[in-house]
């Protein structure tokens, strides 16, 4: 069975999308859409702009995003994927690909999530960091000891997960990772704790958009960041896309589902080979690839 993946915020780069907008007129379209939905002109940032204006999280989001749905939608015929994942941000590539969602309308809820996800960061000084080569159990035990908040919030790849919370209890938490063994625990250069408690305030903004925009039921299953397990259920989707901020974006497991239920190979559609590099290290013997245009 054929798994699309789809990457977050991270994979952007200057450049990003310009041969699709040159040699697609479709993707040319889609692009001139999204620059009238979101109201200024993102692709001028993704195809000539500095990696510092790339960075903004109001625009990072959704150039991601765009990048990997129109190199999906220009595939055509042979984008017909049997199930579809996306990484934190991707999961909203994902349910374009997979038809639950409109592509104005999940670029929207891409633009809101942006905004909330930035007011959030400014309430509260906040950040994440990468821990290599201690167990997940480990990691997660060690948070808990910690005063203030600091929790698991990206499990990439065994042996590869980030923290996520306030400043102070990062700082904490890196050093009594490193004590513990770790190979690296190191801050990352964010501004601020997603997929923390910390996003309360955006979850409850971005819930409010999610509900009043129509899920349709998908062509493929959807395996989520929250649940991990393949959702077919339009609601059920809707309410894990609500609780992702605040959750954990359980990547491994989600991997390690589809190729239970059958995975035979991993196409990551969008900037870069993260994904790709996260799945081998996931299952060696896994299949990875990118499309080829």
């Amino acid at each position: 069975m054929k798994a699309y993946v789809f990457p977050g915020q991270g994979a952007q780069f200057t450049g990003m999308g310009l041969s699709l907008y040159e040699n697609f007129p479709e993707a040319q379209k889609m692009f001139e859409k999204a620059n009238q939905v979101l109201g200024f002109n993102i692709t001028d940032i993704m195809f000539e702009g500095t990696a510092e204006q790339l960075k903004q999280t109001n625009v990072t989001q959704p150039a991601v995003f765009l990048h990997s749905v129109i190199l999906n939608h220009v595939l055509g015929e042979d984008a017909k994927p049997e199930m579809v994942a996306g990484h934190s941000l991707g999961e909203f590539s994902a349910l374009v690909a997979n038809k639950t969602l409109e592509f104005e309308d999940a670029l929207r809820l891409v633009s809101k999530r942006a905004e909330a996800m930035q007011k959030a960061c400014e309430l509260q000084p906040s950040t994440m960091a990468a821990v290599l080569g201690l167990e997940d159990e480990l990691v997660e035990a060690v948070c808990a000891e910690i005063d203030g908040v600091v929790v698991a919030a990206n499990y990439n790849c065994p042996g590869q997960l980030v923290i996520s919370g306030e400043v102070k209890a990062i700082e904490a938490a890196c050093e009594a990772l490193k004590e513990k063994g770790a190979k690296r625990a190191l801050v990352l250069p964010v501004g601020g704790a997603f997929h923390s408690p910390l996003m309360e305030p955006a979850r409850e903004e971005l819930a409010k958009a999610i509900e009043e925009t129509t899920f349709n039921t998908p062509i493929c299953p959807v395996y989520q960041n929250v649940s991990t397990f393949a959702v077919t259920n339009p609601e059920e989707i809707k309410q894990n896309l609500i609780f992702q901020l605040t959750a954990p974006v359980k990547w491994t497991q989600s991997v390690q589902n589809m190729i239970k239920d059958g995975a035979t190979s991993f196409t990551e559609i969008g900037p870069g080979k993260v994904l790709q590099g996260l799945v081998k290290k996931i299952d060696r013997s896994a299949v990875t690839n990118s499309p080829d245009l």
